[in-house]
């Protein structure tokens, strides 16, 4: 603030700002919840949207069957471990009967006896090799099983890695209407954003103008920016090229403008330029020790100086009433009060 601001308008000044700040601020969350919405809009893809279920469908089908008898022979193969460890049991108390019978038996017991227990040894003998047969023919239909299984699976992975393709893609065109939806939302609001800074930033509703300006800038440039589709790198760094050539083409032929617009300005007598300059304006570049006309460093305690060396405007003069060396830009003496 300068010093010809009053007191009270600085504070109003502030206020003011305040409003604009919280103003941008609820608009703000309104833009940011309306822009994270807008994916709503569209289809939640999955890998099942892409995949061909007329070829896929029968395959999981035929897995699903094939882990139904995977898990039937699992429960099988268990009870025919069971199995064989009884027969296993039955053989090896049978063989040490036979052996303590062996070695116990006399000279004169009957070839028969001895010809009936081998027999019965055999016999489980068999048995116990009927349970690993029985072992290893669940066991082979496992193998079998698990090899159509890997087959099935690399059929279905091949599929379904096609759809996953097919899914980035969609979701890569996705990703990009979104964009342009938020885009739409957005770049009218920084167009009206830019009108309004044109036209109506100095109106007497200026803080809703001002808030409204810093909503549409974050709202595009912070908001949107983040969801910029990116394709390597090409499509950020294009529109970051894009955005520096316009703003600084803006800010080259805003420059010339100026320097014509001063050029011209200097041109004109004493008495016109001070016309033009407002109240304000011309005591904010005094505080910063600024020509008012020109604005180029003057040294103002230079109480020989009275005039700007650059341009020629009036920087002190005297007062008609006390002679007093003063502002040429105050409107009352500040010795004696008179009007300038």
């Amino acid at each position: 603030m300068n010093k010809g601001v009053r007191l009270s308008e600085k504070w109003f000044n502030r206020a003011l700002w305040m409003v604009a700040i919280i103003f941008a601020w609820f608009l703000t969350g309104l833009g940011k919840s309306i822009i994270g919405d807008l994916p709503r809009v569209e289809t939640d893809y999955t890998t099942e949207h892409f995949v061909s279920h007329t070829q896929v469908d029968p395959l999981r089908t035929e897995l699903k069957g094939l882990a139904r008898q995977r898990q039937t022979l699992a429960d099988q193969l268990e009870q025919a471990n069971l199995q064989l460890i009884i027969r296993q049991k039955d053989y090896q108390a049978a063989r040490t009967t036979f052996d303590n019978w062996v070695k116990t038996r006399d000279t004169t017991d009957e070839v028969d006896d001895l010809v009936t227990r081998t027999r019965t040894l055999d016999m489980l003998k068999k048995l116990e090799r009927d349970a690993e047969r029985s072992i290893e023919d669940i066991q082979q239909q496992q193998t079998d099983i698990s090899q159509h299984e890997t087959q099935l699976l690399a059929q279905v992975d091949t599929l379904e890695d096609a759809a996953r393709q097919q899914l980035d893609d969609a979701y890569e065109a996705q990703a990009t209407r979104v964009f342009l939806y938020r885009l739409l939302v957005t770049l009218p609001l920084l167009v009206l954003a830019a009108w309004l800074f044109a036209k109506k930033r100095q109106s007497q509703y200026w803080p809703f103008v001002w808030g409204f300006i810093i909503f549409a800038l974050i709202a595009f440039f912070v908001e949107l920016v983040t969801y910029l589709p990116d394709y390597g790198g090409y499509v950020r760094y294009t529109v970051g090229i894009v955005f520096t050539v316009v703003g600084g083409k803006y800010a080259i032929t805003a420059l010339q403008d100026y320097l014509e617009q001063q050029k011209l300005a200097e041109s004109q007598p004493e008495f016109q330029r001070r016309e033009e300059l407002g109240y304000d304006t011309a005591l904010a570049r005094l505080a910063k020790n600024v020509c008012p006309g020109c604005e180029r460093n003057v040294d103002l305690k230079n109480e020989q100086s009275d005039f700007c060396t650059h341009c020629g405007i009036c920087l002190h003069n005297y007062c008609n009433a006390c002679q007093s060396r003063k502002s040429a830009f105050a409107k009352f003496c500040h010795k004696c009060g008179t009007a300038a």
